[in-house]
């Protein structure tokens, strides 16, 4: 419910300061005076258009707060919406069962939308103001006017929320199905050519007949290959120094050690550490001479291949290829087509995918026609008791000749169901019925509002916390506003109401009276509401009832009176 309500520099409102009780709240004043004003900063702070207009002359901006409490109800169906946009952190706990709405407008024509001091969007605040109040009067939140709503006020009168909300779920698992198998058609000839590559990439791939470890090899033989008349000239040259030079007059390494080792034989004849000396030189004779054999065995065994060299050149520039197109390295193309053949596996399985898709869908298609079938009929079974009981609540409003009625026709399966609701109504007796939306007027939608709120209490169907009503005694006189009083009472069971009123006779019924008051300060005017108490309240109803003095106030005091007898007695 709307316990503080803070208004600043807004219209003709310069500061005000509102505590509302959590029964019934009237608003009584003078025609002019302001009251209007008033519920159009409710209005503004649940999320209506706002305009530079509303900023006070000569303020910067308006501003306009208002804190409430919910139920643990409301709460839990206010959660999604406050997940959705973040606005639920870790301090959750401080703001449970409690949100602050604040609206600010600029003259220079910005707005700002707050929720427990978080900056939203005004349609953030529009959904999250659904939650919590609704208007009926003149102004857009007449839910009444907005066809989409007559499904939930028939369902909670029904009591089908729970089906309802089945039937959604189903809705949207079938939904997704079906997206999903249309995405899979869709993609057809974009899977058909991903099939034609992914067949070319792995037949090149495969037809290359890769190995891990080839390419280091190649690249070894190219290089011998590439430089084998320099290989063979070097490895000559190193063959030639170690063991036969051709040349006397420049001995190989060898033939010199065989003749250093002749000399260090004489060397030992006379110093036996020569000895050691010696045999550490036919070793080191012997690694020479086997290093002279490997290099003249790998001389013998350079080819000069120009072919061969072709061969290698053509399988690297092969693998160089691949490696462009499928990775860095020989490993990297073999994990790509290794990935291209489970690919191809999945693509190759799409068309069994689409069956199994297909039956899906049809199996949840006979799902959704049952669960919507199944609300369908609880609707109807509604509809009758729905309409007999507004009937009746608008013959003791003074719209007795009215005649209500709920039109149920089908319509694609969406998350409300296969059903169009729409509410439908004669205003005057011998006239067919017809959408409420087109022939229902301001005072005829409010008393319709509080005929079916009345019907919904009743039956134990809770909608907004608070209800707001304006003009809902337009055209009707002080017997039918007791019954009108009456009414909005017995809605503070399970609502809180705020009525604006012009009847005493409903005013009395109120467990708080505000007072809109027009005030002239100096060369400007100003709007101000006050809560009246005992004998100031008698005062204002007297002046309501348009009698003065001690009459006037005995009148007010007797309306009061009733009023407390019968709130007594239920």
């Amino acid at each position: 419910m709307l316990t503080e309500l803070r208004v600043r520099d807004f219209v003709i409102i310069d500061s005000l300061d509102l505590s509302f009780n959590r029964g019934l709240n009237v608003i009584t004043g003078e025609t002019g005076a302001g009251k209007s004003i008033l519920i159009d900063s409710i209005a503004l702070l649940l999320g209506d258009k706002a305009d530079p207009g509303m900023v006070r002359v000569g303020a910067e901006k308006a501003i306009i707060e208002g804190d409430f409490s919910i139920s643990a109800e409301a709460a839990e169906s206010l959660k999604p919406i406050l997940s959705q946009h973040n606005l639920i952190g870790d301090d959750s706990d401080e703001h449970a069962g409690h949100v602050v709405l604040a609206r600010e407008v600029r003259n220079n024509g910005r707005t700002v939308c707050r929720v427990n001091g978080s900056a939203i969007s005004q349609g953030v605040l529009r959904e999250i103001g659904e939650h919590l109040v609704d208007v009926h009067g003149q102004s857009e939140h007449l839910s009444l006017l907005r066809v989409k709503e007559h499904v939930n006020l028939l369902d909670s009168f029904a009591g089908t929320w729970e089906l309802r909300k089945r039937v959604a779920a189903k809705v949207t698992e079938w939904r997704n199905t079906t997206k999903q198998r249309e995405a899979i058609e869709q993609n057809a000839r974009e899977q058909a050519r991903r099939l034609d590559m992914l067949n070319f990439q792995m037949e090149e791939i495969r037809s290359a007949k890769l190995k891990p470890n080839e390419e280091a090899m190649l690249q070894e033989e190219h290089t011998r290959l590439a430089n084998a008349e320099a290989l063979s000239e070097f490895a000559n040259e190193a063959y030639s120094v170690l063991y036969d030079s051709g040349d006397r007059h420049r001995p190989a390494a060898l033939d010199q050690i065989a003749q250093a080792g002749r000399a260090l034989t004489n060397l030992a004849r006379f110093d036996k550490q020569f000895e050691e000396y010696y045999k550490s030189l036919n070793d080191a004779t012997a690694i020479l001479e086997e290093i002279a054999r490997s290099v003249r065995d790998y001389r013998d065994g350079i080819e000069f291949n120009p072919k061969r060299l072709e061969q290698v050149e053509a399988r690297l520039e092969l693998q160089k290829k691949l490696k462009r197109k499928y990775g860095d390295s020989i490993e990297a193309v073999l994990a790509y087509l290794a990935k291209a053949e489970q690919e191809l596996d999945e693509l190759a399985t799409s068309d069994e995918r689409i069956d199994e898709l297909k039956k899906r869908e049809k199996a949840l298609q006979k799902e959704v026609d049952a669960l919507a079938a199944d609300l369908t009929n609880k609707r109807k079974a509604a509809c009758k008791s729905l309409a007999g009981g507004v009937d009746g609540e608008l013959s003791a409003l003074k719209m007795g000749g009215a005649r209500f009625e709920v039109s149920i026709a089908p319509q694609p399966c969406d998350a409300t169901g296969a059903d169009r609701v729409e509410f439908m109504i004669a205003p005057n007796l011998g006239e067919g019925l017809k959408p409420l939306a087109k022939v229902a007027s301001g005072g005829e939608t409010a008393r319709l509002m509080l005929a079916l709120k009345a019907v919904l209490a009743r039956s134990g169907s809770h909608n907004a916390p608070t209800l707001i009503f304006d003009e809902v005694d337009q055209g009707i006189g002080g017997r039918v506003g007791t019954i009108v009083g009456q009414k909005l009472w017995n809605l503070t069971h399970a609502h809180q109401v705020l009525c604006i009123t012009h009847l005493p006779q409903l005013a009395s019924f109120g467990d708080a009276h505000f007072r809109v008051e027009k005030q002239q300060v100096g060369q400007r005017t100003r709007t101000n509401t006050v809560r009246l108490e005992h004998l100031r309240r008698q005062e204002e109803l007297a002046q309501m009832l348009g009698t003065s003095g001690d009459t006037g106030l005995q009148g007010a005091s007797q309306l009061l009176d009733e009023a407390q007898r019968y709130k007594s007695s239920q």
